[in-house]
């Protein structure tokens, strides 16, 4: 036979008597096994280092804790790391959508495209300016958002599209592009999980009109808080900056009447306090700077779970489209219920008895009963409804040890066999 078979069917005879071992082992903890693991692992931790610390504390000896230099600082670390021509960094990645949003010329009774499986703000920032979402459906194998279901859902009404990339997955850029200039569109790229990805070797957040970043403190760098909105065009710039800061500027340029003394500003437009501070700012600085050793964590870490789950029939893996060279924030397991005898949320809780504390991403966001009394019904898109009866999200983070990647595996494989459908 030859050699390359014989090298399958051996890993492939290993595999079959590993997954045999696991079938013997003690029943799972909900029914009153042993769990894998005796401490509790979550599906997302920061990192904080020395570097951090002390960067913070250099900050809170100087004489500027908000407003300071390190603002502009880091601005300029974004654009050199994305290659965006601007960036504008505020208070989280809310307001950043908001702020977008804003500066897209989003008002009353105009409508944003977006996709369902995110958080609320990706749609809140539609209704903060008197817009309303209208919700496509998602891709059934990469989970980010269609982009055929985009264009169907334009309307004359349409302003804008909010695009997430979902777990850190770049959306279609190219597609969602043309479909956007096609129909004199605006391209905001909700791009709060995808810090470090790139799309066809260019970074993700030099690429759309606008793209806004979070640092939460389970993003992959992170301010404790934080957001960033990311462009090339001047005027949305100018926009974006003055939507932070109360709608106030001190250029005389912008101002509409003579100035009284080197003292003087003008309220221009209506504006928010958006605005970060320089610890905030020192904190994501010496973060960035790391950035390149937690892409490269993550991205073992992924790609340990996949070639652990692909495997199992009663497990689907996420997509990815070849565009993408995805740094990932979240990680999700999708069950295939058809071949276990129990469902999601027995599936959650028989984890959690692991020790292994998932979460899912996310709840479809017309839900809501917020969103339910705007009229929104159950229905509206059935992938997007499917994927969230079936998907977990397993812990992904930079500092998970070799030890703590496989207890999760091994959880996850004792629970999927020792309830597959037989």
């Amino acid at each position: 036979m030859h050699e390359k078979c014989m090298s399958f069917l051996t890993l492939a005879a290993g595999r079959r008597t590993e997954e045999r071992k696991i079938r013997g082992m003690k029943k799972p903890a909900i029914e009153g096994g042993t769990p894998v693991r005796e401490t509790k692992i979550y599906y997302g931790h920061q990192y904080i280092d020395d570097a951090d610390i002390q960067a913070v504390v250099d900050v809170l000896k100087s004489d500027n804790l908000t407003c300071g230099p390190k603002i502009g600082e880091l601005e300029e670390k974004l654009c050199q790391l994305t290659g965006a021509r601007y960036a504008v960094v505020c208070s989280n990645g809310t307001a950043a959508l908001h702020m977008a949003a804003m500066a897209a010329g989003v008002g009353a009774g105009d409508e944003v495209i977006t996709t369902p499986i995110t958080f609320a703000a990706s749609a809140n920032c539609a209704l903060y300016c008197g817009g309303r979402p209208v919700f496509a459906d998602i891709d059934p194998e990469t989970y980010n958002i269609d982009p055929e279901k985009v264009e169907a859902a334009i309307t004359e009404r349409t302003k804008a599209v909010v695009a997430v990339d979902y777990t850190g997955q770049s959306v279609e850029l190219d597609r969602l592009s043309e479909i956007c200039r096609k129909h004199g569109l605006i391209l905001i790229e909700d791009g709060a999980h995808v810090i470090g990805t790139t799309y066809k070797g260019r970074a993700n957040g030099s690429i759309s009109d606008m793209t806004t970043f979070s640092f939460h403190p389970v993003k992959t760098v992170t301010g404790g808080e934080g957001g960033a909105v990311l462009t090339n065009d001047e005027t949305l710039y100018k926009k974006l900056l003055l939507y932070r800061a109360h709608g106030i500027t001190r250029e005389e340029a912008q101002m509409e009447h003579e100035a009284d003394g080197s003292w003087y500003y003008e309220q221009v437009e209506l504006g928010y306090n958006y605005r970060m501070t320089d610890i905030q700012a020192a904190l994501l600085i010496s973060q960035l700077d790391k950035l390149p050793l937690f892409k490269q964590r993550r991205k073992e870490i992924v790609a340990r779970y996949n070639e652990a789950f692909d495997r199992l029939p009663m497990l689907f893996v996420q997509k990815e489209i070849p565009e993408s060279d995805t740094t990932r924030h979240l990680y999700i397991l999708r069950i295939v219920p058809e071949r276990l005898t129990i469902d999601r949320k027995q599936f959650f809780e028989a984890l959690a008895a692991e020790n292994v504390c998932c979460n899912v991403h996310y709840i479809p966001t017309y839900y809501f009963p917020y969103y339910e009394k705007l009229g929104y019904k159950k229905g509206l898109c059935p992938n997007a409804e499917k994927l969230y009866e079936e998907m977990l999200s397993l812990p992904l983070y930079y500092a998970m040890t070799d030890a703590d990647v496989e207890s999760v595996i091994e959880a996850v494989t004792k629970i999927a066999l020792y309830y597959e459908k037989k």
